[in-house]
């Protein structure tokens, strides 16, 4: 098993890091030209994924490291823009994995289908009706994409739901039906669409009604993925600030976002923060992802934290959380996009579920390493301290001269971009 503990990886050049990466995970020269300078997506690829191309949009792509989860080392691909965010989820991952690690685990892996059906002049009627004929509809369902079936997945069940069925406007009057689908290691997004097409003729048969709408949904609460930590305090102490103390602030922050939609919005695009780049350099639906989570921190009449932290018995500090995780390694771009087959590859990915778990664990490392800070020295002084390179380059400094004029702005604490300008000229002259 080869270790995502590689002290000194960010000191490293470019090349270095690359050639470690080789070696290490013994990667393909045709995988390796993929990371070089060139655009890995090709244009002629771009033009067939989506319309009206004029060309490709790429995002840094770093490792996260340190990584242990179930007792497997990960090193983890992330595509982000935003500083700070890598070297995050990096730090918490090697107090973690001081720890014990992370221990992550997914439920049923079923994604749901939803045919919205008007019109029914008796929608009780309707609902029983469909679901008396519940194992004809998901055999049709199958009949209509049965390669999934072959693989050993396809349809396990359905449900009925009257909407708005005592309402005024017959606009707002509807029964929707639901079908599970098993999508083994695909998203699944395709094969649901086809799946809810096809057999709606035949709920307008059963119904008496008209089906209008026929589509997955990516609220995916029925493939569920979940990541927990146990953290003695001594491995949190920092600077001035004991474990005890860096411990009781974040719990304090995560209560805060637990209580106070306007704080759990920003706590939560925290943990978006790990989730997303794994999402998008795997060439997983980032928006789907995202949407799901959101609603799921939602389910309970509030929009609330999407993690839970606590102290133990032992005084330890508990992390947890659940989301939907609707994604794949088989279809759409994450066989398509080089990178994303090349990230899979790195992770040693063997199926969505562990895919989905290790997404988690990320997100809840995140989520960590964010509070961390806000409960010690605040969140911009590593945030800013990485981000006065970017700085620097907005003001104009290439070269050698970006170190220069970050470390000016850091010693300066005016890391903006008027005054990396200032530098730069100051520089030149």
């Amino acid at each position: 098993m080869k270790s995502s503990r590689i002290p000194g990886f960010y000191n490293m050049s470019v090349d270095e890091r690359r050639k470690l990466l080789k070696d290490n995970y013994d990667l393909t020269d045709e995988q390796m030209r993929n990371l070089s300078n060139n655009p890995s997506l090709s244009l002629d690829k771009a033009n067939n994924m989506i319309e009206n191309v004029i060309g490709t949009y790429e995002l840094p792509l770093g490792m996260g490291l340190n990584f242990v989860i179930n007792g497997k080392e990960y090193t983890v691909p992330m595509a982000i823009e935003e500083a700070s965010v890598v070297a995050s989820a990096s730090h918490i991952a090697k107090i973690v994995r001081s720890a014990g690690g992370f221990e992550a685990k997914s439920r049923e892996r079923l994604m749901i289908g939803q045919i919205q059906v008007v019109g029914c002049s008796d929608f009780k009627d309707a609902k029983q009706a469909l679901l008396n004929q519940k194992d004809t509809l998901l055999s049709a369902a199958n009949d209509a994409y049965p390669s999934i079936v072959k693989r050993g997945g396809g349809t396990r069940d359905l449900d009925v739901r009257i909407l708005n069925e005592d309402a005024n406007s017959t606009y707002s009057q509807m029964l929707v039906m639901h079908i599970y689908v098993d999508t083994c290691d695909a998203m699944g997004a395709n094969m649901i669409n086809t799946m809810v097409e096809a057999i709606a003729p035949i709920v307008e048969e059963i119904t008496g009604g008209k089906v209008y709408l026929r589509i997955l949904s990516n609220y995916a609460d029925r493939s569920l993925a979940s990541a927990r930590c146990v953290i003695p305090p001594y491995l949190l102490t920092t600077g001035d600030f004991t474990g005890q103390e860096v411990r009781d602030g974040v719990i304090h922050a995560y209560e805060f976002a637990a209580s106070d939609p306007y704080r759990a919005v920003t706590h939560n695009k925290g943990i978006m923060n790990g989730i997303d780049p794994i999402v998008i350099a795997t060439g997983n639906d980032w928006r789907a992802v995202e949407a799901g989570a959101h609603a799921y921190a939602a389910k309970d009449g509030q929009y609330g934290s999407m993690t839970t932290w606590s102290e133990d018995e032992a005084g330890n500090l508990v992390g947890e959380i659940e989301l939907p995780m609707s994604v794949g390694i088989v279809g759409g771009a994450t066989r398509v996009h080089p990178l994303a087959e090349l990230s899979l590859s790195i992770m040693n990915i063997e199926s969505a579920a562990e895919l989905a778990e290790v997404i988690v664990s990320v997100g809840l490392a995140q989520n960590l390493g964010a509070l961390k800070a806000l409960a010690t020295d605040g969140i911009q002084k590593g945030h800013m301290a990485l981000h006065s390179r970017s700085v620097a380059i907005a003001g104009g400094a290439s070269g050698e001269m970006i170190d220069v004029i970050a470390k000016k702005l850091i010693d300066q604490k005016e890391i903006r971009v008027g005054k990396a300008k200032e530098l730069v000229e100051q520089y030149k002259q």
